[in-house]
């Protein structure tokens, strides 16, 4: 569990709200400098430290960086050493010795939570990725389980950004600018750098991580749909100031460096910060919020409409990784295949349920499960799916799609897999039968009103 003395937050009014802001807060009034960033003492006596997301160079609207101020700067602590024993599921640099490239459709059914104990540092492994850490361009894709709350330790990503998806038991989550409760339905973000704890208030916790290199997630544009709709900057939630002074002996740093895990000894908790101000800073946001657009006339829309956060690359519209959901949702186009359209795409695609059933998939895709659909390889609705579409024919009314929470990452890199995730005994390998079965409906007699472009003709 978490230390006693922190109380987590319940409710929105706890955070601060906004996407993108400079921040400030202080657990003791006083503690911010005011009129510069790094005086010769700082009220309380405290260090000024500074966290740097991009260079210092960086074009103002792009440049990311907070001020610390804390009890003990972080430098203090021993050497770090190569974490014992080490972690062999992580990885920060996908090439031939480490992973393989696979075009087929691969489905994971959900993994069992371990019945040894297990915190979320060592329940989590890579289940596939592209790029480098080391360059400064790619993503990696893993998966958690966990049953434990990390003790007297803090992780810290060198690599890249966090983007957690908790599927089942909440996290709360240390931070050094404060603390997170995330739920099931919410996503937290951690970014390059930041040091954090996750305990597990529930016990048992499963769910996804995406992690980027060399850039940050941002919102979307929104082009013509204009300035409001899906994802607003007001629900995101940022911590406020908290604060640990109290000696921990022992105290362990674990650092992902590389995809490798060193660590480093402290006497002090690094959640001994008592104010910051800055825009480079830990958040949460709740699903539930997205606010979806969608067609209300015919066809349907392609996903990327409903991308709640994009990490970009420098070709405009190409994303290094794109998070993508499928909420619940009002489904009103007349005339129109309604689930997803079957389709190959230039992007790979790796999707995971949250809680309940995902449209275009009748059977095995379960909660905690996921698939992936590589560059180019076809994919779409199941052949239970086609058929139960095209039997309701073309009166059918609006439909709402409810109790459901679907996601997806999606990248213009090709993934290469790891090898326990290609051999794992999880891996549904009836998955292409979901297809097997579509069979042909073609009739050539059966002669479309060539101005309707094959439908027949829209009654009013």
């Amino acid at each position: 569990m978490a230390p006693k003395s922190f109380d987590f937050p319940s409710a929105d009014s706890d955070y601060q709200s906004g996407f993108g802001n400079h921040f400030s807060s202080e657990a003791i009034a006083g503690a911010l400098p005011q009129g510069q960033n790094s005086p010769l003492v700082c009220p309380l006596g405290l260090y000024a430290e500074q966290i740097s997301g991009t260079s210092f160079t960086a074009p103002r609207k792009l440049n990311q960086r907070s001020w610390l101020y804390r009890i003990k700067p972080s430098v203090t602590h021993e050497p770090f050493k190569p974490r014992v024993p080490k972690h062999e599921k992580l990885v920060s640099e996908f090439s031939q010795v480490n992973s393989a490239i696979n075009p087929t459709q691969i489905r994971w059914k959900p993994v069992d939570i371990p019945d040894e104990p297990t915190d979320f540092v060592d329940g989590l492994y890579s289940v596939c990725g592209a790029g480098s850490s080391f360059l400064r361009h790619g993503f990696a894709i893993h998966m958690y389980t966990a049953n434990i709350s990390m003790e007297n330790s803090a992780f810290c990503n060198a690599d890249g950004d966090f983007l957690i998806v908790p599927q089942t038991g909440r996290l709360w989550v240390t931070t050094e600018c404060g603390k997170l409760q995330v739920s099931p339905g919410e996503i937290v973000i951690l970014p390059q750098g930041f040091r954090f704890a996750i305990d597990l208030p529930d016990g048992p916790s499963r769910g996804y991580v995406a992690e980027v290199f060399g850039t940050h997630f941002q919102l979307p544009d929104l082009g013509p749909i204009g300035a409001n709709g899906l994802a607003s900057p007001k629900d995101f939630l940022v911590p406020t100031a908290s604060f640990e002074q109290e000696s921990r002996p022992g105290y362990t740093i674990i650092q992902k460096f590389g995809g490798e895990l060193f660590t480093a000894r402290q006497d002090f908790s690094p959640f001994n910060v008592v104010a910051w101000h800055g825009n480079y800073v830990p958040y949460k946001y709740d699903l539930s919020k997205f606010c979806p657009y969608n067609t209300v006339l015919v066809d349907h829309g392609d996903p990327s409409i409903n991308t709640v956060l994009t990490a970009p690359t420098d070709k405009p519209g190409v994303a290094l990784l794109d998070f993508v959901i499928f909420p619940p949702r009002w489904l009103v186009a007349e005339h129109t295949f309604r689930p997803p359209y079957y389709h190959r795409n230039c992007m790979s695609e790796f999707m995971g349920l949250i809680h309940g059933g995902y449209e275009a998939k009748a059977d095995g895709f379960l909660p905690g499960g996921a698939s992936l659909h590589s560059c180019m390889t076809p994919h779409g609705p199941d052949t239970k799916t086609y058929e139960a579409t095209i039997a309701g024919g073309d009166n059918v009314g609006p439909h709402r799609i409810r109790d459901t929470m679907a996601f997806m990452f999606e990248s213009c890199l090709m993934p290469r897999i790891c090898p326990w995730a290609l051999e794992s005994s999880y891996v549904d390998h009836d998955y292409y039968q979901c297809w097997i079965g579509l069979r042909s409906h073609f009739n050539p007699n059966n002669t479309p009103n060539s101005h309707n472009n094959g439908h027949p003709e829209i009654q009013e």
